[in-house]
């Protein structure tokens, strides 16, 4: 069976490699898409340019029994991670008997004439940047560059297959990439630029330079200090007083089900040295997920009237972060060195992180003193849980009451509350949640009711 990776040079008519990996080949030169899951009775192309797209192909195509097979494979996810670099969208699918292919499509990039003309009229347009940028791509922004000579979307005959398979015209793994791609670009119009040459923050660098030309171009070469004081805007006073005619604000977005998951980062492209893609996909999950919580904090009722919460510091971190994205042993060995702990340490400091926080890590970590009053009626309130001769004894060492013979330990934190903890392979572990009384505390975390006879709480 032949893959198709011996060789990742493809030289065809028009289409050269170093016409696709060219000097200009940064990383935002080159888009990685995870593979998307199967799509049982929906359609490929929601968006008018998706469908634009998927016409060019099925337009193309001279045997529509293999088109149709393609759609079915996209259908049923086997097409895998794609990837779009200037002149070229590949991907592996999946036959139905498994066997794999490799399949690209090629599609002309547009010369840097093309661009110029492209950037020229875009830059007299804020409406087609900001379409853009709300991942839309009106009629009128593809109208408007082909009347300036530049055409955006494929036409019949502009999307070139190949595939390992050798299957001549567009094969079904050819269409089926091309019926994935519809999806991507559904999402985002700046996959299609991508393909025609320029990735969207290239793009957008290139527009703002002809925009701030322009500008310049605009102001006069020498200006008063009278003329420097007439800015543009409205003056506050004049937005205050118009409070009550101005139309209200949007409504704010609302919380999605779930963090948006993360791309793929394994590509067939070498890393650069030092960077760990597995890595870096673990922190692109974390922002996710940081970025989701703190959404949904802002969205929450009485969220102006919350504390700030204080930053934490590089050693928290590392504990939330083992405790939120649950990484791979080798990443979290790689954290435990650079936090200074050792494994175990960290195992008990994410136990403690998932019982409270950084409250929970606080207690875990410090030892002090608590004021006399503290103690005094943490004190009571155990004398009066238990009957005489039935209270456990407990040895207090500063914020530490320790069961004895009974391998429990209450811990007091600075928030007033107490953690209960347990003696496990000679360790004291993080062992529940807090609570404000100790005795109940207490007596969850002895648990199986055997409690130690004594009945008084001694000094060391």
């Amino acid at each position: 069976m032949s893959d198709g990776y011996e060789n990742d040079a493809y030289e065809i008519d028009g289409y050269e490699s170093d016409d696709i990996a060219d000097e200009e080949s940064a990383p935002e030169q080159e888009r990685t898409f995870a593979a998307l899951p199967p799509t049982p009775g929906r359609g490929f192309a929601e968006s008018w340019w998706g469908r634009a797209w998927l016409k060019a192909m099925e337009d193309t195509a001279l045997d529509g029994k293999q088109v149709k097979q393609g759609r079915q494979f996209a259908r049923e996810g086997r097409v895998g991670a794609v990837s779009v670099r200037p002149g070229r969208i590949t991907a592996v699918v999946q036959d139905w008997d498994s066997t794999a292919y490799r399949s690209d499509v090629l599609l002309q990039q547009l010369s840097e004439d093309e661009w110029d003309r492209f950037l020229d009229m875009a830059a007299d347009r804020a409406g087609h940047i900001a379409a853009l940028l709300d991942r839309e791509m009106p009629p009128h922004l593809v109208e408007d560059a082909a009347a300036a000579g530049v055409d955006l979307l494929p036409g019949i005959g502009d999307l070139d297959p190949e595939c390992t398979c050798e299957a001549w015209d567009h094969c079904p793994h050819a269409a089926a990439l091309c019926y994935q791609v519809a999806r991507l670009l559904d999402q985002d119009p700046f996959v299609l630029l991508l393909m025609r040459g320029r990735g969207e923050r290239r793009l957008l660098d290139d527009l703002q330079v002809r925009i701030a030309v322009r500008a310049a171009k605009r102001e006069p070469a020498e200006s008063s200090a009278a003329e420097d004081r007439h800015v543009r805007g409205v003056r506050a006073d004049e937005t205050f007083a118009a409070r009550d005619i101005l139309p209200p604000l949007p409504a704010p977005p609302p919380l999605p089900a779930e963090p948006g998951p993360a791309p793929s980062l394994r590509t067939e492209t070498e890393p650069e040295p030092g960077l760990d893609p597995a890595a870096l996909e673990v922190l692109v999950t974390d922002s996710a997920v940081r970025a989701y919580r703190m959404l949904a904090d802002a969205l929450a009722p009485g969220h102006e009237q919350r504390p700030v919460q204080h930053e934490l510091t590089p050693a928290q971190d590392v504990v939330r972060l083992v405790a939120d994205a649950r990484p791979e042993p080798g990443i979290v060995a790689r954290l435990s060195t650079g936090s200074g702990r050792q494994r175990a340490e960290l195992d008990a400091a994410v136990r403690a992180w998932g019982y409270g926080g950084a409250a929970a890590l606080a207690v875990l970590d410090e030892e002090w003193a608590p004021d006399p009053e503290s103690l005094a009626g943490a004190r009571a309130r155990l004398a009066e849980a238990w009957e005489d001769g039935e209270r456990p004894q407990l040895r207090a060492a500063g914020n530490r009451w320790t069961v004895a013979g009974g391998g429990v330990q209450l811990r007091y934190g600075q928030d007033g509350r107490w953690w209960p903890y347990r003696k496990e392979r000679g360790r004291w572990n993080p062992a529940g949640p807090a609570g404000h009384d100790p005795a109940a505390v207490l007596a969850g975390a002895l648990g199986d009711g055997h409690i130690p006879a004594g009945g008084s709480v001694t000094e060391p």
